[in-house]
């Protein structure tokens, strides 16, 4: 990943986290909510190679570190998506192309949606945070996971196209 879209890939998650946090999240989905801007992270994450699904997992991670809504520690989400990045880049490479494989792309995503959130959980546990009940932590994972799974068909290739426009010519060899 150049330096040229990494800047451009932290304009664009910084823009769907405002949207996120002015619109999506005041939407009240059943069991739980839906998060546009971890599948938005994740779907970018699972499209790039090694070092990029890292880089942008940190990116995303500081943007989200840096929410005033969040409660947890700062650098607790950037180290959880910088860890799901690696692991996407070790694994997304066995899985073959995305774009050639949607039905494989929706839920690799929902499951890394739902992988992050179990990070999340268990990072604050190590950390001894109080995360809440089990079952409100059950619902919120479990209704995350759905509702990406919902609306990732809609949202994916969508972002393969964004990714493709903002190759580089170097890039797409």
């Amino acid at each position: 990943m150049s330096w040229s879209r990494a800047g451009i890939s932290a304009l664009f998650l910084l823009f769907i986290f405002v949207l996120q946090e002015a619109a999506i999240s005041k939407v009240n989905l059943p069991i739980g909510g839906f998060s546009l801007y971890l599948a938005v992270l994740l779907g970018l994450m699972a499209l790039e190679d090694r070092s990029g699904a890292i880089v942008l997992g940190f990116i995303g991670g500081l943007i989200l570190d840096l929410s005033p809504s969040v409660e947890s520690p700062v650098g607790k989400w950037a180290f959880v998506l910088t860890i799901i990045g690696y692991i996407f880049s070790t694994n997304r490479e066995s899985i073959g192309d995305f774009t050639q494989r949607p039905v494989a792309f929706v839920f690799f995503t929902a499951l890394g949606s739902v992988l992050t959130l179990l990070a999340f959980l268990f990072i604050g546990l190590l950390l001894g945070e109080n995360n809440g009940s089990v079952w409100h932590n059950f619902a919120t994972v479990f209704g995350n996971g759905i509702w990406t799974l919902i609306f990732s068909p809609i949202l994916l290739p969508l972002l393969v196209k964004w990714r493709a426009l903002t190759l580089t010519s170097r890039e797409r060899q």
